[in-house]
């Protein structure tokens, strides 16, 4: 398992080893620093989780070097505790406005020192989850079905977890290819660390080095989403749209267990695993020349195949359960269960969007229908099989009472806009 860097920056060098010996003791790694060129050498060289600054040292004071550091990145996700034998209320202002975490007085209290510690690092890792919910708002926490076939890979998933080798996962578009990934990740050792998702057709052509590797100009370092993924896992999802020239750079990386950031010239750890996904065939890919062969062979140390949902259909009550439960839980929905004829209906389908497919269907069906039960015909509709045919020329609605009249009113209305627009819930939401 990955430890929880500290780099502790003091210029008494006492204080520097009886520091780290005591945060060793806790389970923490540590590096030291005596002055601010080490600190930035030490922090250019790996992304801490945490630093201890002190403010009063020989060369650059530690509230100089906190404004230069969170001048060139936020501070938010690497959170800084200053130390000091002679601060002044003035001077804890000004490194709580710069974005220290805290402001401790020497000598150091150890027991209210790794109290803080661990209270800064837990502050952290709730921002950063918050981050990742929002991420991940609309990806399974793990694979559902208990079919066999899903049990299998599933079951493989988990065997693969336990080393620490890439991942070429492989499946049709929406199969769920990010959930199992997250699904190695969380059964892994790294699992305390970071999964950062990497849409790769999302990199923007020249800045794209940028993202992903980061920058160096003079003591400035601006961390890129590989120093954010170090001592967790990046997700390469859609690894096919990756230009020729970033796969060169993405491979030498892998290989050489180093890369170098934009404007830089030292070389920094890379301390990653990576999980690739793809929903095309990379073999044939490499045969058109789009995809290079060496590349090809260093992610698919260990392949993956999703299956897609027409494959393991006996899933498909499970998978509509879970998500009708999530809108109610999360989007504070109504309840809204599918009849056993709508079931089979959906059991029939073949479903080419897979369960991303699934999931917005259940989510159409929740936002435009009413009534507890889910039929056949509101489903057929849905899918774009029919428009529902309602007797709105006797105007039956009109002797309902207002609230119960306005909503088959609204339901009328959606159903004869989702009809004429193809069942294309974003056009409907446009022309609405």
């Amino acid at each position: 398992m990955n430890k929880t860097q500290i780099l502790v920056v003091d210029d008494e060098p006492d204080i520097r080893e009886l520091v780290k010996d005591i945060l060793e003791d806790e389970g923490f790694e540590v590096t030291t620093a005596k002055d601010a060129d080490s600190a930035r050498e030490a922090r250019r060289a790996r992304k801490p989780d945490l630093i201890l600054l002190d403010i009063w040292m020989p060369d650059t004071d530690g509230i100089s070097l906190l404004k230069e550091w969170s001048a060139s990145s936020p501070t938010n996700d690497l959170p800084v505790i200053m130390m000091s034998g002679h601060g002044t209320v003035e001077t804890a202002v000004e490194a709580t406005r710069l974005g220290a975490y805290d402001f401790l007085e020497k000598p150091l209290s150890m027991a209210k020192l790794n109290l803080t510690i661990r209270r800064a690092l837990e502050t952290a890792q709730l921002r950063e989850e918050n981050v990742g919910l929002r991420d991940r708002s609309k990806t399974v926490s793990e694979p559902i079905g208990k079919s066999t076939i899903i049990q299998a890979v599933r079951d493989q998933a988990k065997r693969i977890a336990t080393h620490d080798t890439p991942v070429l996962i492989a499946g049709e578009s929406g199969s769920g290819k990010e959930v199992f990934a997250r699904y190695i990740h969380s059964n892994s050792s790294r699992r305390s660390g970071s999964f950062v998702k990497i849409s790769v057709a999302a990199l923007t052509g020249g800045n794209s080095s940028v993202e992903l590797f980061g920058t160096e100009e003079g003591k400035s370092v601006h961390y890129g989403l590989l120093d954010r993924a170090s001592g967790g896992t990046i997700f390469l999802e859609d690894v096919s749209e990756m230009d020729i020239s970033l796969q060169a750079k993405i491979l030498a990386t892998m290989r050489d267990s180093i890369f170098t950031r934009v404007g830089g010239i030292e070389s920094v750890d890379f301390n990653v695993r990576v999980i690739a996904a793809t929903s095309l065939d990379l073999a044939v890919e490499v045969e058109n020349g789009t995809f290079r062969e060496d590349f090809f062979y260093q992610l698919n140390v260990v392949p993956l195949k999703i299956p897609p949902l027409r494959e393991h259909r006996e899933d498909i009550p499970e998978l509509l359960e879970f998500h009708a439960n999530r809108m109610v839980s999360q989007d504070g929905m109504t309840y809204r269960r599918f009849s056993v004829a709508g079931q089979n209906r959906l059991r029939n389908y073949d479903w080419p969007g897979n369960v991303r497919e699934l999931e917005n269907i259940v989510q159409r069906l929740f936002i435009l229908g009413t009534g507890s039960e889910i039929d056949i015909e509101e489903i057929d509709v849905a899918l774009g099989r029919r428009p529902r045919i309602e007797n709105t020329t006797s105007l039956q609605w009109m002797d309902l009472p207002l609230r119960e009249a306005r909503e088959q009113f609204e339901k009328n209305y959606l159903c004869h806009q989702i009809r004429i627009s193809g069942g294309n819930v974003s056009e409907v939401a446009k022309r609405i």
